[in-house]
């Protein structure tokens, strides 16, 4: 049955024959996407409701597959109309990411090995990156490697697979005149994307005690860890 189980055939953009001009013009297309749908608004929702607001305050994260820091510019900026301090390290695997991101604090490196001691962060993040990782034990090193360098949350938010969201997405990428290519990576995000059980399977084998699962808007799927 079609979408029964998720897609491994990579994107279009993560073929390493991209080149940096085309990695360029694919990130300020994803961030033209990304801010029309709010992307950064389940981690302005969930991490004040995980953690109180009263330790929003003043925290370190680290976005995981952060490409050119986007979402944390994002976040930092809404916590400091609360006035709160949230600062931000940025990690990618995509040299180009580095080269595009304004920001002080960025890493070249893989979330399969994270290059930071345990508990750096108050906070690790990471939206829309797990589906990139093709086989489930990648995802649970990811998994893992995210709760190590945590000292207080984790919060990852990714794809939810079903056909609606597939469908009504590439009318919406279609119909806001992004490219071809980016319109058959956004259906193949999707099918790449996840479900709960699948999620729980793969937090469990992460060893990932206390850890929640649960989908929201029929679009999304987030795992969060409150240590």
């Amino acid at each position: 049955m079609f979408l029964r189980r998720r897609a491994t055939q990579a994107e279009y953009f993560d073929h390493p024959d991209r080149t940096a001009s085309e990695l360029r013009r694919h990130y300020e297309a994803l961030n033209r996407i990304n801010r029309r749908i709010r992307f950064e608004r389940p981690f302005r929702v969930w991490i004040p409701e995980l953690l109180g607001k009263a330790a929003c305050g003043n925290l370190s994260l680290l976005d995981l597959g952060a490409a050119d820091g986007l979402l944390g510019r994002e976040l930092t900026a809404w916590a400091a109309s609360r006035d709160w301090k949230w600062e931000f390290t940025n990690l990618d695997l995509c040299p180009v990411a580095a080269e595009m991101d304004p920001g002080p604090r960025h890493r070249t490196g893989s979330v399969l090995d994270l290059p930071f001691p345990d508990g750096s962060f108050d906070c690790v993040i990471a939206s829309t990156m797990t589906h990139h990782l093709e086989r489930d034990e990648d995802v649970v090193t990811h998994f893992r490697e995210a709760a190590r360098v945590a000292r207080r949350l984790v919060l990852i938010c990714d794809l939810h697979r079903n056909l609606p969201f597939l469908a009504g997405l590439w009318a919406y990428v279609g119909l806001a005149g992004e490219g071809r290519e980016l319109r058959s990576d956004a259906v193949l995000s999707v099918r790449r994307g996840w479900r709960t059980d699948e999620w729980r399977r793969l937090v469990d084998a992460a060893g990932l005690a206390g850890a929640r699962v649960w989908k929201e808007h029929g679009t999304r799927i987030l795992m969060s860890l409150v240590k």
